[in-house]
């Protein structure tokens, strides 16, 4: 019995689990990333920012692809369009994110780090959007 439900809770949730997993893993690849180059590198929050959603998202795109939303591209157009569309989706979220970060940290002084861990939870809604409706719809 208990197995059952379990079947029909991972049917029901199939993307957003996998998702979630792979979100809070995007989220600290975007936020080590950006405190290496912040801090040890001593880069400046814009640049540092830039850099860690260069590699979040090179990172999102490649588990989002294979493991959350199970791409059926496969020809080198079909990838070709997924890419474009996948990194046009999140350069409006990082933009977002960017937005955030220079008012936030840059111009009102919060803290960065605090500031970079709070954009990111509306980022990953609104991607997760994005993601479902836009860039991995299946046709059919």
């Amino acid at each position: 019995m208990e197995k059952m439900n379990i079947e029909k809770l991972w049917d029901k949730y199939k993307d957003i689990i996998p998702y979630g997993v792979f979100g809070v893993l995007t989220t600290l690849v975007n936020i080590v990333s950006y405190w290496i180059f912040a801090h040890p590198f001593g880069l400046s929050v814009m640049v540092s920012t830039v850099l860690a959603w260069i590699l979040s998202v090179l990172f999102a795109y490649l588990t989002n692809r294979k493991w959350v939303f199970h791409s059926e591209a496969s020809t080198r157009e079909e990838i070709g369009k997924e890419i474009v569309s996948f990194f046009s989706c999140r350069l409006a979220t990082g933009i977002l994110d960017w937005a955030c970060m220079f008012i936030f940290a840059d111009l009102c002084g919060f803290n960065d780090v605090l500031i970079k861990c709070a954009a990111n939870v509306l980022v990953i809604i609104l991607n997760y959007v994005t993601s479902k409706l836009v860039i991995f719809r299946h046709k059919g």
